[in-house]
């Protein structure tokens, strides 16, 4: 998602890492000099010889101490009234004697729990902002099985219960979960952090002639008694736990890879995904086999949130990606990328979430070299950059939030989803390539991910690690690399690195050319791919005049385009200059099309524009119940000033 030489008691919930090196501690006190104020948010500890835990502050369970390593999830989807109710049984190993099992939720209603079979008394705690409830049940020493027996809430965050006029097909409710970063605990009593892992089975009963989906090894047909059974034999955490329940099907693609969909989009779907497979292979050249078994699509209703989900051996996806041309698949690779960085080895808290996406994205564009070539991957390193630079903008180049290293504890973890891990992070590994040499970087990625294949890191460990195997004693690397402006300091680096320009470059003189009164019709672009096109209307002018849109859309029929990515960015052009006849194709845009990447900066420009704010509104309320609970929250501040 759209984001380890470590000590441990046992290998799913690793506890305590520190510092070998020298050289290391002595980057990590100058960093320390050079920010005084700052001494609580620098990672002091980290030059300590001394082992030392470090500290999720986003889970209120007690994992670290109780093994907790298998969940037996048996429950019931009730579409009808939108509850999941039934048992999660979870297998536990109380190795250090504690006296309770303390596990998240958030407005869970608790039934009853027991204990090895005998039904104990448990205490439900006070709620903690974005933390939700601790849930605490009595331990004995040899205690070795926990249920609980459960219900979901009216305002479960991880769910989205669509009716049937809000999917593709319009005959059939559906259900789908988000559970990154810590929205499982409103589905699951679980202990719901990055660094806890578990292995999962489920017995999942939905209403007939439904298919029920999750993240572990799935059937490809509907099933005549409504119950499914799943299992995941490798460790994850809780927010990689995953269900879907609607009308579907199944299309294979190769002996490894298919995609499921609603059956209105599943042709559409399988030729978009062509080339997943190829996509696997891919990868798999690049940095190892892949470890999950199958590797599957689900296009979900137009709703969802976000570009994908990393739900493991079963990707979930915005159905804005199927444009017809195959153009927008690079999120796929991303996607699958998280199959080695994040799924394999994960981020041990949300303040190291760099550690997931910053390595998937720059293995996305990897992955998308190889297919597609240089020069194609060059145009993703360039408008991931814009990306970069626009938050970076809009957060301040000072602002702590703009560091790798996060500091999120008491805030939503939310909070740090934004281009900061994915593009910061992505372009110091490519500056790690660049500066180490590509393939004694390769082979670095390589064995990091070997090494560390079902664990979690923190960025402290990973900076251990890297220094200890990939600079060693190359003084001139570290000197280099200049670690801590990027890790602990804020903004863009001064050594980052910046893509070719070659293609872009003929973009560049074609608009400045269209801006000097040239007719469109004439430019020079042949067989433009979506990415030149977007870089092509990011950088046209707000004093454009309608008749310049209007003179666009005749020669390259911009409106009705089928290119979200595309259409997103007219749209903002349309509205920045009052061109009135994309609007009617914008509000179909934003009925149809939940993702939070377009309708957020949809809404916020028309809320900027003179007379867009009346408009923001109206079509807020009457397409407000399209979107998933996440999305209503930020447009909810956006549209009408709300704050959850």
């Amino acid at each position: 998602m759209e984001f380890k030489l470590m000590t441990t008691r046992n290998q799913n919930v690793p506890m305590t890492y520190f510092l070998r090196k020298t050289a290391l501690a002595l980057l990590l006190l100058s960093s320390l000099a050079a920010c005084k104020n700052r001494k609580k948010e620098q990672p002091s500890t980290l030059i300590k010889v001394d082992p030392k835990e470090w500290v999720d502050e986003h889970t209120l369970s007690n994992a670290d101490s109780v093994n907790v390593k298998h969940l037996h999830l048996d429950v019931t989807v009730d579409m009808a009234n939108k509850q999941i109710g039934g048992c999660a049984f979870w297998t536990v190993a109380n190795d250090h004697g504690k006296k309770e099992l303390i596990l998240d939720t958030y407005e869970l209603t608790i039934d009853s729990t027991l204990v090895d079979g005998v039904k104990v008394e448990h205490r439900l705690d006070g709620v903690i902002k974005y933390l939700g409830s601790a849930l605490h049940i009595p331990l004995k020493e040899t205690s070795t099985t926990v249920a609980v027996y459960y219900r979901t809430g009216a305002n479960a965050k991880a769910l989205q219960w669509l009716s049937p006029m809000q999917t593709h097909d319009k005959k059939y409710p559906f259900l789908y979960t988000q559970s990154e970063a810590i929205y499982a605990r409103s589905w699951i009593p679980c202990p719901d952090g990055p660094g806890i892992r578990f292995t999962y089975s489920a017995r999942i009963k939905v209403p007939k002639g439904l298919m029920a989906l999750m993240s572990a090894r799935n059937s490809d047909v509907v099933n005549d008694s409504g119950i499914y059974h799943f299992k995941m034999e490798q460790p994850i955490p809780a927010y990689l736990m995953a269900l879907a329940v609607g009308d579907l099907e199944f299309r294979g693609i190769d002996e490894r890879t298919g995609v499921y969909a609603e059956k209105g989009m599943i042709d559409k779907a399988r030729w978009e995904f062509e080339n997943v497979g190829r996509m696997v292979g891919t990868a798999e050249q690049l940095y190892g086999p892949y470890r999950w078994g199958r590797y599957d699509v689900l296009v979900l209703p137009p709703g969802f949130p976000i570009g994908g989900m990393e739900n493991p051996k079963l990707t979930f996806c915005t159905p804005s990606i199927i444009a017809g041309d195959r153009s927008l698949v690079s999120l796929i690779a991303h996607e699958l990328a998280h199959s080695w960085s994040g799924n394999l080895v994960t981020n041990a808290t949300w303040n190291d979430f760099w550690l997931n996406e910053g390595f998937t994205n720059y293995f996305e564009r990897r992955i998308m070299e190889q297919m597609m070539g240089a020069q194609y991957a060059d145009m993703l390193w360039e408008l991931g950059y814009q990306d970069l630079e626009s938050t970076v903008t809009h957060l301040g180049a000072d602002s702590r939030d703009t560091w790798l290293k996060l500091d999120l504890k008491g805030r939503d973890p939310d909070d740090g989803l934004n281009d900061i891990p994915y593009e910061k992070g992505c372009h110091f590994l490519r500056l790690l390539e660049k500066s180490a040499g590509r393939d004694r970087f390769d082979k670095f990625l390589v064995k990091y991910f070997d090494s560390h294949a079902f664990r979690t890191v923190t960025t402290e460990t990973f900076l251990n690690y890297m220094d200890t195997v990939l600079i060693g004693k190359d003084t001139v690397l570290r000197k280099k690399l200049n670690i801590n402006e990027w890790v602990y300091g804020p903004g863009i680096p001064t050594n980052c690195p910046r893509a070719g320009h070659e293609l872009f470059g003929k973009v560049d003189a074609d608009r400045t050319k269209f801006l000097a009164g040239m007719d469109p019709k004439e430019m020079t672009f042949v067989n433009w791919s979506a990415h030149e096109w977007l870089h092509f209307l990011r950088g046209m002018p707000e004093s454009m005049m309608p008749s310049q849109m209007n003179q666009l859309d005749d020669a390259f029929h911009f409106t009705t385009t089928g290119n979200s990515e595309v259409a997103c960015m007219w749209f903002i052009l349309a509205i920045r200059t009052n061109y009135f006849q994309a609007y009617p194709a914008m509000e179909r845009f934003l009925s149809t099309i939940g993702r939070r990447k377009f309708v957020e900066p949809l809404y916020t420009e028309m809320m900027r524009a003179p007379a867009g704010e009346e408009m923001a509104k109206r079509l807020y309320a009457k397409y407000r119940q399209n979107y998933h609970p996440l999305a209503q929250e930020s447009l909810d501040e956006i549209v009408l000033g709300k704050h959850h």
